[in-house]
């Protein structure tokens, strides 16, 4: 089950990618809405990192293309924030809150351009909205996992980009940070940037999300979620390794899941 987006800022197309010759995307051919707040959904192993990755031109195309803005990422790079999973970046590099943060502002800076006072202010304004502005001269070592995915958001923030992909931007954090990281990604999309993010918890998911993609090495549907969040396409997609299910399905028949008339 696949609906096109009315306002699509993401367009995948006949995408496969494959890791040492073996397929982990097999044409996955779809279209994400502008201004909303997507949950990539799918058990371990179903590519969804390998998604994203594939947007950002991180990895090798088998066949395809990825559209973004209706241009190849090279074309609107600046506008495109990505955010990695946490266990993916070197931690131990001694560098600043504040130096992490402000590598956000380098695609406004231009090559060899230093960041301006005004730039300090972005970053700082940013760290702010993490709750994080106490930390500007930390070592990033000697942060707390929650507490490293919210600099990694400011940094994201930073950007000021238009399109953003993030990979599990809430594992490993506790509730505090959960509810302040959904809270600025809600608040992107209000402001009609689209945020586009690998997610693990399907309970959670329920709530979070105004576009679901259901994935398992193929596309199984992608659509607003009070239309594909549904336990027959929940089951196509995990299989009989899914054991929340019901659980889920009562999740989704007790909650009022708006569905957006702009997707």
């Amino acid at each position: 089950m696949k609906l096109e987006a009315k306002d699509p800022v993401v367009e995948f197309h006949d995408l496969t990618v494959s890791y040492e010759k073996k397929p982990v995307l097999w044409n996955i051919d779809m279209t994400l809405p502008k201004g909303a707040l997507v949950g990539v959904i799918g058990p371990n192993g179903a590519g969804k990192s390998t998604l994203i990755k594939s947007a950002m031109d991180l990895l090798p195309l088998a066949s395809g293309y990825v559209r973004l803005f209706d241009q190849p990422l090279d074309e609107v790079r600046d506008r495109v924030s990505y955010v990695p999973q946490r266990e993916s970046v070197d931690w131990d590099f001694p560098t600043t809150v504040m130096d992490v943060v402000l590598m956000g502002r380098y695609g406004k800076l231009g090559l060899f351009k230093r960041p301006r006072k005004a730039d300090r202010e972005v970053a700082m304004n940013c760290l702010r909205k993490v709750g994080m502005e106490a930390f500007v001269k930390r070592q990033i070592s000697q942060l707390s996992g929650g507490q490293q995915q919210r600099v990694f958001l400011a940094r994201a923030l930073a950007q000021d980009a238009d399109l953003y992909f993030m990979d599990e931007p809430f594992a490993g954090v506790d509730a505090a940070t959960e509810s302040a990281i959904l809270s600025i990604l809600r608040e992107l999309t209000k402001q009609n940037k689209t945020v586009i993010v690998v997610h693990h918890d399907l309970q959670s998911a329920a709530e979070f999300f105004d576009w679901i993609v259901l994935l398992n090495m193929r596309l199984v549907a992608s659509g607003p979620i009070k239309e594909v969040f549904t336990n027959e396409l929940l089951q196509e997609t995990y299989g009989g390794k899914l054991t929340v299910l019901a659980e889920v399905g009562e999740l989704v028949r007790k909650r009022e899941i708006p569905s957006r008339e702009k997707y």
